[in-house]
């Protein structure tokens, strides 16, 4: 008596969003959102705390490429999947050089986007172009 075995794949063959992804990506959004709190409340302390302008100008650009990273991921776009980390490196690096904040907003983040994240966008990789 042979037993038949099913093959199973970790990849999806629906490119239907499940809640998985969308948890994964609001909870992204979440801490990108955390993020740019903080660099507004920098923004509004800046002349205190000796924040040159230009960092503004910088630093909220990254915030809103975060931003639409995150859209283009959820319109399967591979490029929201390279782009969002590597902002995200971006922004921790800057507040760690220029401001010697270790913002762990930015730590959560990239923690949410290698563990749920990715257990959520694997399966869905072959929908991303």
């Amino acid at each position: 008596m042979e037993k038949e075995y099913k093959e199973y794949s970790y990849f999806d063959v629906d490119p239907k969003k499940g809640w998985g992804f969308i948890l994964a990506l609001a909870s992204l959004l979440l801490f990108t959102v955390m993020g740019l709190g903080i660099d507004f409340d920098e923004f509004l302390q800046h002349e205190y705390l000796n924040i040159p302008r230009w960092y503004f100008y910088v630093i909220f650009t990254i915030d809103a490429f975060m931003m639409i990273s995150l859209v283009l991921m959820f319109f399967y776009k591979k490029i929201g999947m390279f782009a969002f980390p590597i902002l995200l490196i971006c922004h921790f690096l800057m507040h760690n050089y220029y401001l010697s904040t270790f913002l762990y907003t930015d730590v959560t983040n990239l923690f949410l986007f290698t563990g749920f994240g990715m257990l959520a966008i694997i399966p869905k990789w072959k929908f991303f172009k």
